[in-house]
């Protein structure tokens, strides 16, 4: 039960053990309820032994690579496997559920031939895979091409959303409307944030990999231009004129930039349910047909992205479907960080393992033998082995006061 709360239902590990308690004396269970920290040591000792349990060797493998990073000089290699013959259907996105942790591996520092190695560690567990895809990041991606240099029956593929996303930063870095544009959204959120019309405030803008969420600025763009057509007598015009009037400068813009993340969000929508299989650029043809390209820029963006699945299409074998799409290792890393909450800002712990605990299938036989089979000093030396002195530690040694502090007195009570 607690596990499940955490995973299933995604409360804290404080939460559950509260959970918990409340549910047991609601119904006078006489069951005692084991405390956060306890329900924390189930949680890695059941992400060791997933990561940790013997894979299927097999040819058919894909890898799901990429790095995560924290406080501190670690950078985290985590590589997710899927076996070919357990690919969801096709219009079904792989979940969770489908991927079962290869690899956690923390480095002080990360390079092509870092990652080269970490890739030929894990070809013990697997077998050579028939796929690796990443998002192309500098060091990921040269340890990827050595590898497949050495083994050519595997190929590497590139994630759909991160080659959208560098196709929109090189659209829009020089697009001096679009600069603008972000420009006045940021100076009108620090206006309007505390006042009235706080509910007509642009949306957070991220600092890093923004070109992945771009389309949620304009959004907000064009339903502020609906808003602005059809202005509600609770605002004062004037001030909404004031405020937000600057929006209808960019009319033009934001019905050509609207176009253009359309196209963008249906080729991603499709490559992510489908996959890449034998003509599927033809299939995506046939499928961006209803977002007809009608700006220059949007038509050379068109051919763009249907010659990029060309082009990974390339690499598929008859009869074969590979993943066209490395999000859901996004998606794992985002509910790791709301595992970890505020802890995730201190540096790598611990509950790295817990990074393994939420993929793969966990049923209660799962969690029977992964309580049953690992101790936890297993995980502690695990921890120590891999993880060494977290910044945690080293922040308390550091800061540790060097003797013992004068008692104070109650200034209050203190005589004068």
């Amino acid at each position: 039960m607690y596990i499940s709360l955490v995973l299933s239902v995604a409360v804290s590990m404080r939460g559950s053990s509260r959970t918990m308690e409340v549910f047991f004396d609601a119904l006078q269970l006489p069951h005692s309820c084991p405390s956060w920290f306890t329900g924390r040591l189930w949680l890695l000792r059941l992400g060791y032994y997933k990561l940790m349990r013997p894979k299927v060797q097999a040819d058919d493998w894909i890898w799901i690579v990429d790095h995560t990073v924290q406080l501190g000089d670690d950078k985290c290699l985590v590589i997710l496997g899927v076996r070919l013959c357990d690919l969801p259907s096709i219009d079904c996105c792989i979940s969770h559920e489908d991927v079962e942790p290869i690899v956690l591996a923390p480095v002080k520092k990360s390079n092509g031939e870092v990652v080269y190695q970490q890739l030929e560690q894990a070809v013990a567990k697997t077998g050579v895979p028939r796929a690796i895809i990443s998002d192309h990041g500098t060091d990921l991606n040269a340890g990827v091409e050595k590898f497949c240099q050495q083994h050519p029956q595997t190929s590497a593929l590139y994630d759909i959303k991160h080659k959208t996303a560098a196709i929109l930063k090189r659209e829009l870095n020089q697009d001096v409307d679009w600069n603008t544009f972000v420009q006045l959204a940021n100076q009108t959120k620090l206006q309007v944030q505390q006042t009235a019309l706080a509910a007509l405030s642009p949306p957070n803008q991220k600092t890093k990999a923004r070109y992945m969420n771009v389309d949620v600025l304009v959004n907000w763009g064009q339903k502020i231009l609906v808003f602005l057509d059809t202005l509600q007598d609770e605002y004062d015009g004037e001030v909404v004129e004031e405020k937000l009037g600057w929006v209808k400068n960019f009319r033009t813009q934001l019905k050509d930039w609207g176009e253009l993340f359309e196209t963008i969000t249906a080729t991603e929508s499709f490559v992510r349910h489908h996959g890449l299989y034998q003509h599927v650029n033809l299939k995506l043809e046939e499928h961006l047909l209803p977002h007809p390209a009608q700006t220059e820029r949007t038509q050379r963006l068109h051919c763009e992205l249907i010659a990029f699945v060309a082009e990974q299409e390339g690499q598929i074998r008859p009869g074969e479907r590979l993943l066209g799409s490395s999000e859901i290792i996004e998606s794992v890393f985002g509910k790791m960080k709301r595992l970890e909450q505020d802890q995730s800002k201190n540096g790598f712990t611990g509950l790295l393992l817990g990074l393994g605990a939420l993929v793969s299938t966990t049923t209660c036989t799962v969690i029977q033998q992964a309580l049953e089979t690992v101790p936890t000093k297993q995980v502690a030396i695990w921890c120590q082995k891999t993880l060494g002195q977290t910044v945690q530690s080293k922040r308390r040694q550091a800061l540790k006061p060097s003797r013992k502090t004068e008692q104070k007195w109650d200034q209050l009570s203190a005589p004068i």
